[in-house]
């Protein structure tokens, strides 16, 4: 399967490091972040695990959960854990998926559909398992980031591309290049000039016709 953004995100149940869960009815109504991992173990995603954990207040204040996944079985993420917590300074605080079957990263199109189990594979055979997803209350897939072995991921942009998801879901703008919480927007371009004098009555700035500049609606 490959997945594209506006795609349903395909339900699943699973194993995880807090219990059991449906995905669709973990999420609820809130915001998720999916983000997975080749092997436990390993060197750059240790440290973003950590990271995550450390973050993951900002997180909550959007009302996004966080749900990791990792290509090996339940027990083994919680020895991961310890390595996390001792070298990190944070473990895990939010639910870790065990896909030793290889079952979930294949439903999501992560790896081959002809991919086996993950217990001989090494973390260059599963390197594709290096995605983040992040998943609306509706159950659309938002946002979907491929990230090669050799690379940290970086929640902090994940973050501001939260941000501008959740605000241009509640209003008609977009959000510029490099744009940060509180800076000016876009006008959407679905928007007319008519609809937008009525949205936007103080008026906008515009070097273009197609650039309409406004202030970050509240």
């Amino acid at each position: 399967m490959t997945l594209k953004i506006g795609d349903n995100a395909p339900d699943f149940e699973a194993a995880t490091t807090d219990g059991k869960i449906k995905f669709h009815d973990w999420i609820g109504e809130s915001w998720c972040v999916l983000f997975s991992h080749p092997k436990d173990f390993t060197p750059v995603c240790t440290t973003e695990l950590g990271y995550m954990a450390k973050i993951k207040p900002e997180f909550d204040r959007r009302n996004v959960k966080i749900i990791g996944l990792s290509a090996d079985p339940i027990d083994s993420h919680a020895k991961w854990a310890i390595d996390i917590k001792e070298t990190q300074g944070f473990a895990p605080n939010y639910p870790v998926i065990g896909d030793e079957t290889l079952e979930i990263s294949k439903l999501w199109g992560m790896l081959p559909a002809e991919a086996d189990s993950a217990a001989q594979r090494t973390p260059v055979d599963n390197q594709t398992v290096r995605n983040v997803f992040v998943i609306g209350p509706d159950k659309k897939i938002k946002l979907i980031l491929v990230y090669p072995m050799s690379t940290g991921r970086n929640f902090d942009e994940v973050l501001r591309v939260i941000d501008s998801l959740q605000l241009t879901a509640k209003h008609k703008v977009s959000t510029p290049v490099n744009w940060k919480q509180g800076e000016d927007v876009i006008i959407g371009g679905s928007v007319s000039d008519e609809e937008a004098k009525t949205l936007f009555p103080g008026g906008w700035s515009a070097p273009r016709p197609y650039i309409r500049i406004v202030p970050q609606p509240k």
